[in-house]
């Protein structure tokens, strides 16, 4: 796999960027590129995908980061986050924030929906993600990588407005039996900001029916506006990494104690919920009067 770098030092002259395009393209021609054994593809990940969010990233949503420390520079992790906002973004953003700010690659675990769809499918494993099955994330984890996941699922992410930073069930507690059976940390992620870029005051779930899709929302500009509704609201982003809650004094096979699990996957959200109850009272106002 292609190793990623920190930034460049700017004391040192940096390559001519269509130099450096032109290159990118040759390997992509040539295939000289590498690709793990889920298909993830590194160098198209920073140099693609991440460099077309990054915008996104630092000018619209600003988003900021908070105890970055907690993230372990090396070795595994179980990354957990708390998901909303209609349309995943949150996950989008949580990926720069540790590949850009923390120099390690976030490998998500996505739904089952997403491998369901060819180009989506395709474009995710390029960037890192998986399925979210037990045999993925425990492959991934003992290779000492950073993974990602976000409990809540679609209940999460497409929950209404008025829940907002309201947390949802955190699932059958999976992705603690995986940090156990790796003896990874857990760490603990609160996201602010993205409740507000699309509010979902309505669903239209006979055309979601129609569609395969979990929901269809109503918000106060979509469908209204047609494509422009599409558009996120510019809300101010922050992004709290906890204290990591470590799974080491566990022999791994406390996996398969069904209660152990349980409660050690409701300790887990009630410290992201009560991040969240925190961060955003820190953060303030979603919309601040000079952006």
């Amino acid at each position: 796999m292609i190793p990623i770098s920190a930034a460049p030092s700017y004391d040192e002259p940096q390559p001519d960027p269509l130099a450096r395009a032109l290159a990118f393209v040759r390997r992509r021609l040539t295939g000289d590129y590498e690709v793990d054994e889920f298909g993830y593809d590194a160098e198209f990940t920073d140099k693609v995908m991440l460099e077309l969010i990054r915008p996104l990233y630092h000018h619209w949503f600003r988003v900021e980061t908070v105890e970055l420390k907690n993230v372990p520079e090396e070795g595994g992790a179980l990354i957990v986050a708390n998901h909303s906002g209609t349309l995943p973004v949150d996950a989008l953003m949580l990926q720069v924030a540790l590949h850009d700010e923390a120099h390690r690659p976030l490998r998500l675990l996505g739904a089952d929906l997403v491998y369901q769809l060819p180009v989506l499918s395709h474009l995710s494993r390029k960037t890192g993600h998986t399925l979210a099955c037990p045999e993925d994330a425990d492959r991934l984890l003992r290779k000492g990588e950073l993974v990602g996941v976000f409990p809540e699922g679609f209940k999460g992410v497409g929950k209404p407005y008025s829940e907002r930073y309201k947390l949802q069930r955190f699932g059958r507690g999976g992705f603690v039996a995986s940090a156990i059976r790796a003896g990874v940390p857990i760490v603990p992620v609160a996201i602010v900001g993205a409740e507000e870029i699309y509010p979902k005051i309505g669903d239209l779930p006979f055309l979601a029916r129609m569609l395969g899709v979990p929901y269809l929302p109503i918000t106060p500009f979509f469908p209204l506006l047609g494509p422009l509704g599409l558009v996120p609201l510019p809300s101010k982003w922050m992004i709290e990494f906890g204290e990591p809650i470590r799974t080491d004094d566990y022999d791994p096979s406390a996996a398969d104690d069904p209660m152990l699990v349980f409660n050690l996957t409701d300790h887990v959200r009630e410290v992201v919920q009560q991040m969240l109850n925190e961060l955003r009272l820190r953060r303030g106002h979603a919309f601040p009067p000079f952006l």
